[in-house]
């Protein structure tokens, strides 16, 4: 079964299909086509239902109907895939789009690197797979704020397995506090997932500095998006009032989010109770409360 790390890795590489390329080219040297098209594939090769042809990620680069080059990303904590499962993705990346491929494994440990990185005979003679593993070791451990801006998908991994540096986690940390986009809430949530505990909480540690005032991954997203949309909606109408009704009335939100994704029933008393109140710091309090309350008593104690 996969893991929330491997998932995190996953959505990580979806999200910015580009790391892929820009890992392979940077970090182990691989010639790449030169072009600025990279866009996802479909991960499914099969047209039968079927767990053995789902790779994780299928980057192209180059134009839609035309690739130059494919990129399989496979995420491997352990050696339980059979390694001429990977020659097959490759043959059905190359029948689909008809172009070269190479196959990026990404591994927070050692061992499964070493593993896959050894050539793969397919069992086809003179058809041999030669995998481009990325390990712990090849993971940069990124300390600068500056240069983790730049990339925060791969300082996001090296937070994952470097992460017991301090100053890998406050650059990132750092990093998140001015990027283009303002897409922090969801590097911050893919390197909160992929991380060990100890991580986790040095990440929720130095994430306790900043003025964010939630700290889990999906009620800092949530937070962050609800607390903008108020203070703008407030300037739009010019009124102090308006900005304080918007921010209570999203935080509100925030908490019925968290609550719910979480899958805790909520009595209609206690959802009145919430969506009504106009307390921001009260509501700021429950939110945060939201993201580990086991019971409503545990939300509402005072």
């Amino acid at each position: 079964m996969p893991s929330p790390l491997h998932d995190a890795v996953v959505q990580l590489f979806k999200e910015r299909p580009k790391l892929a390329v820009d890992i392979l080219r940077d970090l182990k040297g691989i010639e790449l086509p030169d072009t600025p098209l990279i866009q996802l594939e479909d991960n499914n090769f099969n047209s039968r239902t079927s767990d053995d042809f789902d790779a994780d990620v299928v980057v192209a680069m180059g134009q839609a109907k035309e690739p130059l080059h494919a990129v399989i990303v496979e995420v491997q904590q352990d050696k339980s895939k059979d390694p001429k499962q990977l020659t097959r993705y490759a043959a059905a990346v190359w029948l689909l789009l008809r172009c070269d491929v190479t196959l990026l494994m990404i591994c927070p440990t050692a061992g499964p690197a070493a593993h896959y990185a050894q050539p793969i005979d397919s069992g086809l003679t003179d058809y041999r797979l030669q995998v481009h593993t990325l390990g712990p070791d090849e993971i940069p451990a990124i300390t600068d704020p500056q240069e983790a801006a730049a990339s925060l998908a791969l300082s996001a991994l090296g937070v994952m397995v470097h992460g017991r540096d301090r100053k890998v986690v406050e650059a990132f940390t750092t990093a998140l506090a001015e990027p283009p986009g303002n897409h922090s809430p969801k590097y911050y949530e893919y390197a909160y997932s992929m991380s060990t505990p100890e991580i986790r909480r040095l990440l929720e540690e130095i994430a306790m500095s900043t003025t964010w005032p939630v700290h889990s991954p999906f009620a800092r997203e949530h937070f962050g998006r609800g607390k903008t949309e108020g203070i703008a909606e407030g300037k739009a109408e010019g009124i102090a009032e308006g900005k304080a009704e918007g921010k209570a009335e999203e935080a509100a939100k925030l908490v019925l989010l968290v609550l719910s994704a979480r899958g805790l029933d909520l009595p209609q008393d206690a959802r009145t109770r919430i969506t009504h109140c106009t307390d921001l710091t009260q509501l700021e309090t429950w939110a945060t409360r939201a993201a580990t309350a086991q019971t409503l008593a545990d939300l509402f104690d005072e």
